[in-house]
């Protein structure tokens, strides 16, 4: 049989490739529009960047999609090792950026091992419940499932990183749903955080009391906690149906929104694409993740199908928490928006996770590559 090229890209999911790829372009867009009118050298720096970021993560998603994901099941004990060891490594020597310490500097690049830990715990998540289906309704196959997945969750939280553990464990939380786990030790954990929630609040960061007092307040302070959710929802609203051009948006152009390529890029997108370009990323967005569940319900084996669910999740989180923060319905959290927000290591882990949901696609049922196609 005639061996295929590394680079031929059939039997693959191209509505989740081609959903995937213009986000990316959307998100290169939006970026180098902020520094359209002002010529800002940050700006077309940040895009350069950004730019080498997608063109690796668009490598990476190829030798994923390429490959069989069921080798992962061989790494996933050292891929947890490893997932230990840099959120260990961020505590020791992280650079500090806004009173968090997130980053790991690599010469003039900063490296987010958070980011990394969500689809590595998602690949030990799938190998652990994919062996131990047949007993995940009893009670040690709970508490062994929280055992991989509370270390990663606690170390996250004291970068401090809310949003991400936040992520981290509604990627639990999903995987374990989707297998036959008896949902009354769900539920008795979900009480248990909602009694002992309001007993963390002391232990909380100042600017995190901040952020849960103005999403429980918005209006009480406009000028001050309030002022970033204020000027993103302004924005949103300015940029009416149509919105006011690449060049254009007081908001984003005057700095007047910010974090706006991180945090508050769907304010950005909304002031200068409008109701129609935020519309249209949203549809983007509803594209990958039905397409992901999709993915999940052909799988060739139960190791692939919970694959597929857990990025999912990690989508679906990302998107609602932070276009949510956008329109001041959720609280701040720091989440980036997937493939739009400006960070290399977002933007090449969101890649990846899009390369091996297409490596699950093309080995679905009924349809099994031989050895010899895959290189």
């Amino acid at each position: 049989m005639r061996r295929k090229s590394f680079w031929q890209f059939g039997n693959l999911d191209n509505l989740l490739l081609a959903a995937s790829t213009l986000l990316v372009v959307l998100g290169l867009i939006v970026l180098y529009s902020l520094g359209v009118r002002a010529k800002q050298v940050s700006n077309q720096l940040d895009t350069t960047r950004q730019i080498v970021y997608a063109l690796i993560g668009l490598l990476l998603l190829v030798v994923a999609s390429r490959n069989d994901y069921k080798i992962l099941k061989s790494y996933s004990g050292a891929l947890y090792v490893i997932m230990i060891f840099l959120l260990l490594a961020v505590e020791l020597f992280g650079a500090t950026r806004l009173g968090a310490t997130r980053w790991i500097a690599i010469g003039p690049f900063q490296f987010q091992p958070s980011e990394v830990s969500k689809l590595i715990l998602i690949i030990v998540l799938a190998k652990f419940y994919s062996q131990n289906y047949e007993y995940s309704n009893q009670f040690r196959i709970f508490l062994k499932s929280l055992a991989y997945s509370l270390p990663a969750i606690f170390l996250v939280l004291v970068q401090p990183d809310l949003g991400t553990a936040i992520v981290l464990g509604s990627i639990w939380f999903v995987m374990t749903l989707a297998t036959r786990v008896d949902k009354r030790y769900l539920i008795g954990l979900v009480v248990l955080i909602l009694i002992t929630m309001p007993l963390t609040y002391p232990f909380l960061k100042d600017y995190q009391k901040q952020r849960i007092d103005t999403f429980l307040q918005p209006t009480a302070d406009p000028s001050g906690t309030g002022y970033n959710v204020k000027q993103a929802i302004i924005a949103v609203g300015s940029g009416g149906i149509y919105g006011q051009g690449l060049g254009g948006g007081a908001q984003s152009q005057g700095n007047f929104l910010p974090s706006s390529p991180t945090d508050f890029i769907f304010a950005v997108l909304g002031e200068k694409l409008g109701f129609i370009g935020a519309l249209v990323a949203i549809l983007l967005y509803m594209t990958v993740i039905v397409r992901m569940v999709i993915d999940a319900s052909m799988a060739q084996d139960r190791f692939g199908s919970l694959i597929c669910v857990g990025i999912a999740t990690m989508f679906v989180v990302h998107v609602f928490v932070n276009i949510g923060m956008n329109l001041g319905i959720m609280p701040v959290t720091g989440i980036p928006l997937p493939f739009i927000s400006a960070g290399g290591t977002s933007l090449m882990v969101s890649l990846f996770s899009v390369g091996l949901v297409e490596s699950v696609y093309s080995r679905r049922r009924g349809r099994e590559l031989k050895d010899t196609e895959l290189v």
